[in-house]
């Protein structure tokens, strides 16, 4: 079974982090949330207090299949000043498995160099940070093990992305129908 660790830190984006954990986990997908504050307890952007399956420090992060990062201010500059987290990063795009990113999040992989040559969103003003990556303003951009995701707003597509890149066409298409992604879309 593919394995995601989605990162909390203190003011993440609510819709960015729990949409993409919401449909990944209907798809079966085994997702963990990881607090990098050292508290389970980590607080939105919006004053929501959501108590994260583990401690980064409890985490092992070797066996996944993708690391995701929800955006909001101050959660991805938080996110960004993780040492731990810029390293597993690191490795993990090294090895060739998925990272992904939304809104602001994107500036934590522009500021370790895994964007350079790729394609690649983010929320407009933090393009900026995106180092060495074409800028696509899409609502969401998939580039080989990158995904990368525009704001709030995109997190729908955002997390079916990543579920393409775990499952294939067929599951998300199906749970797309089955949330009424499919008929919102048309409509």
């Amino acid at each position: 079974m593919a394995k995601v660790y989605l990162f909390l830190a203190e003011g993440f984006e609510d819709i960015e982090a729990l949409a993409p954990v919401d449909i990944l986990r209907r798809a079966g997908i085994d997702v963990k949330t990881v607090s990098v504050s050292g508290d389970p307890f980590v607080e939105s952007a919006h004053g929501v207090m959501m108590q994260a399956d583990l401690l980064f420090e409890d985490a092992k992060l070797d066996d996944a299949d993708f690391l995701v990062l929800p955006g909001g201010l101050p959660g991805a500059t938080n996110l960004n000043e993780h040492e731990g987290l810029r390293k597993a990063l690191t490795q993990q795009a090294a090895s060739g498995r998925g990272v992904a990113a939304i809104c602001a999040a994107p500036m934590v992989l522009g500021s370790l160099g895994l964007l350079k040559g790729k394609r690649a969103t983010c929320y407009p003003g933090f393009e900026k940070h995106l180092d060495g990556a074409d800028y696509t303003a899409e609502i969401c951009t998939v580039d080989g093990n990158v995904v990368t995701g525009e704001g709030p707003a995109a997190s729908f597509a955002f997390g079916y992305a990543i579920l393409e890149k775990l499952a294939g066409k067929q599951p998300v298409e199906q749970l797309k129908e089955g949330m009424r992604y499919k008929h919102l879309m048309e409509g």
